[in-house]
């Protein structure tokens, strides 16, 4: 199977954190009957909408609750706490279920010097490539520069904390769980689990991943319009290692999958309010009904704000969004996909991911 579950453990309008949760356990248990391969749990801060904020304690649960699936984090963010302290973490959680776990890192909060970057590069045009769209970049920057995002920065980490060179970070990761560190890390040292960075763009994290012959997973999903660029810097930076000889591509996509189409855009009809609550900076709202979303009053700039999130979710019958995503896999190269769902109703979302399960193993 090469389809994987990204979940944030999302909180719909009405629900609570416990819902959701719960919600977070059964989805893995009936994920692993479906047969994907891998259930990887966001990490998420200050997110109404959004219960995964301490991957590695909702790994641990997730993990107690199957058997087969491997579990990870989609990803750990680096710059909020030490390479020790991620280690022991997933460390602990390998010594009881060894050989199922995956470390992914992710590099958020560092990336302040790229987003400037692309915000003062000329803006490109839309696009399809053998029948996949890349839309033209969202300007991260404008949100980066949000006020309420600057001083929730500061809450998580110790004041006057500095953040070291990610490269270097991963570097000591990597010695921790070898054993090379100067310093043990216990439980951590020797852990069997896989690291993988994650990345939106051909930046800092795909030329570690690649230098570090790292398995790699490229954000469709999220930045739609630097996937291709992503997943060539990772290749192009790639040297064979203990982990890889050659490299290795998960990239993520959105979708939403029903008996019907129409059933499908019903379904969804909350993800662009939903997105528009990120992209404003006040965070991933509660998960709205159709209803809800329907009442909002959308303004130019708000579809504006969304466009490209919209415009490339996978939203349709079964055998329909797995042809998209056989499309999204033709031209980045994929090995592996990584899908997320987010349904206002759970037994949606279950029922969503159960179809395309059925429809990826069809011939």
């Amino acid at each position: 199977m090469t389809l994987s579950i990204l979940d944030l453990a999302p909180i719909v309008s009405g629900g609570t954190a416990g819902d959701a949760l719960r919600n977070t356990i059964d989805l893995a248990r009936r994920a692993e009957e479906y047969g994907y391969r891998r259930y990887w749990l966001a990490e998420h801060h200050f997110a109404p909408g959004v219960a995964s904020s301490a991957p590695a304690v909702l790994i641990a649960l997730v993990a107690a609750a199957t058997s087969t699936i491997r579990v990870g984090s989609g990803a750990v963010q680096l710059g909020h706490q030490t390479p020790l302290s991620v280690v022991e973490q997933f460390g602990l959680i390998d010594a009881l279920y060894s050989g199922r776990i995956d470390l992914g890192i992710g590099r958020s909060g560092q990336r302040r010097a790229e987003l400037a970057k692309a915000a003062a590069s000329e803006p490109k045009p839309a696009k399809v490539v053998d029948g996949l769209l890349i839309p033209p970049p969202f300007d991260f920057s404008q949100l980066a520069r949000h006020p309420h995002l600057a001083h929730y920065a500061t809450l998580l980490q110790q004041p006057g904390a500095q953040t070291p060179d990610f490269a270097d970070q991963i570097d000591d990761v990597l010695a921790f769980l070898k054993g090379t560190h100067e310093a043990r890390a216990v439980p951590g040292e020797g852990a069997d689990v896989e690291v993988w960075i994650l990345g939106s763009s051909g930046g800092q994290s795909a030329q570690v991943a690649g230098e570090r012959g790292l398995p790699f997973a490229a954000n469709y999903h999220v930045s739609p319009s630097n996937v291709l660029e992503a997943v060539e810097a990772y290749r192009e930076a790639f040297k064979p290692s203990d982990a890889l000889a050659e490299p290795y591509v998960v990239v993520s996509a959105d979708a939403v999958v029903a008996e019907d189409e129409a059933k499908a855009r019903e379904l969804a009809r909350g993800y662009g309010l939903w997105v528009r609550s990120i992209r404003t900076g006040a965070g991933a709202m509660r998960y709205p009904t159709g209803e809800e979303a329907e009442a909002h009053v959308w303004t130019d700039a708000d579809r504006e704000l969304v466009k490209d999130r919209v415009d490339t979710q996978f939203v349709g019958t079964p055998d329909q969004v797995a042809e998209r995503l056989r499309v999204l896999r033709h031209v980045t190269g994929a090995d592996e996909l990584l899908v997320t769902t987010i349904t206002h109703d759970h037994h949606d979302r279950v029922r969503s991911y159960e179809l395309l399960a059925e429809a990826w193993k069809r011939p």
